[in-house]
């Protein structure tokens, strides 16, 4: 699997290998990235990249609808949620009545006719990665195949643990759809199995969650977009 594969080698013998890399890990002592990692083709102002309105789906019907009905056997009435990297749909459950919910992105248009939020942040994370809430103020966090934009994602999944209460869960959903200019550099040169493992070490390295996990949530392998959440639980 190419950088880790070692991290990896334990899962091999599974049948469900996305579900599995996070089973076993075997991380590296130390953070194991440079901040070349995460440099980016385009390192032009992300505002302007992000200036133009994008109502699209970024992940074919499928997935969005595997991706809703994760949501709802997770959300829970009453939930204060926040949903980073949003825009102007977060995938949210149509039922789902929640405390206070919160989008936070880049495109003030796409959040403003976001329905599924009650209010919203306009905030570049890759300039300032500090969430301007309160500790211990959400139940849930969310980020919909946008965890490979940030280029700090260790201070973001801190920022992360610090504004999510005690036994609240972080979900990071992934595809393998990306703006390619945009995405950070270790991504573009792993696979779907090792984002997951990118993904989960930053809940290790922060210190602040649980073990991390993977649910393989992909609705039909091979034939429409995959999804993964990767997951965990704040101290």
């Amino acid at each position: 699997f190419g950088r880790f594969a070692s991290s990896l080698h334990s899962s091999s013998s599974t049948n469900n290998l996305a579900e599995k890399v996070l089973a076993n890990p075997q991380w590296p002592p130390e953070w194991p990235f440079s901040a070349e990692d995460f440099s980016r083709m385009d390192e032009e102002d992300d505002a302007v990249f992000y200036n133009d309105p994008r109502l699209v789906y970024h992940i074919d019907d499928f997935a969005v609808a595997a991706l809703t009905e994760h949501y709802a056997k997770h959300f829970e009435e009453g939930d204060d949620v926040l949903d980073i990297c949003s825009s102007w749909v977060s995938h949210f459950p149509e039922d789902f009545k929640g405390g206070n919910v919160v989008g936070l992105g880049m495109n003030e248009y796409e959040l403003s006719q976001n329905k599924q939020i009650d209010s919203f942040v306009v905030k570049d994370l890759n300039e300032e990665p500090v969430l301007p809430f309160e500790d211990n103020s959400f139940d849930k966090v969310t980020c919909v195949v946008s965890i490979d934009y940030l280029n700090k994602p260790l201070e973001v999944v801190k920022e992360i643990g610090r504004v999510l209460r005690p036994g609240g869960v972080c979900m990071l959903s992934m595809s393998n759809r990306c703006f390619p200019t945009k995405a950070f550099q270790i991504w573009l040169q792993t696979s779907d199995l090792e984002h997951i493992f990118i993904a989960g070490s930053f809940f290790h390295y922060s210190g602040m969650f649980d073990a991390p996990k993977c649910d393989d949530i992909s609705p039909n392998p091979g034939r429409s977009d995959p999804m993964y959440i990767v997951s965990a639980v704040a101290k």
